[in-house]
């Protein structure tokens, strides 16, 4: 050959893929709509986008849950709409939205793990939590949501 590849695959029809209005799947219904505002509550934290909200509460909930968080986090920035997330419920138990009928709040600030969930971390991100939140928040009082220390 002379320096070019050439593609082995076969030519794909555009018109294959069915039209978006007709999926009969449940799971490929379009989720409702919502319009998340903030919640700013005065609770101490960081800010949703910072790197202790993606080492430690990616490892408590999971990376989709974090990434549903930022979304509804930006939405509520910019006033916009977004598919209702799916670990929606997740992030409630976890504190991280407040639902009331029609309405959903997010956290201004994302507070840092409190003791039983730190609990739930392995040993070794446990001491690097630990680390984490000596240099976030000097103050001891301020290291957990009900201001006890690890």
């Amino acid at each position: 050959m002379s320096g070019k590849q050439r593609d082995a695959r076969p030519p794909v029809a555009t018109h294959a893929a069915p039209n978006p209005d007709t999926a009969t799947r449940r799971s490929a219904r379009r989720r409702p709509t919502v319009t998340p505002s903030i919640w700013d509550d005065g609770t101490v934290g960081v800010p949703p986008d910072a790197a202790y909200v993606r080492r430690f509460w990616t490892a408590l909930i999971g990376s989709t849950a974090v990434a549903e968080l930022l979304r509804l986090v930006t939405a509520a920035r910019k006033n916009t709409s977004l598919p209702c997330p799916i670990r929606l419920p997740q992030l409630a138990a976890e504190g991280l939205v407040s639902l009331e009928p029609g309405r959903i709040h997010v956290r201004a600030t994302i507070p840092p793990l409190g003791p039983g969930q730190t609990r739930r971390l392995s040993p070794a991100l446990r001491a690097e939590h630990c680390k984490a939140l000596t240099l976030l928040f000097p103050d001891p009082s301020n290291r957990s949501r009900d201001g006890s220390q690890e």
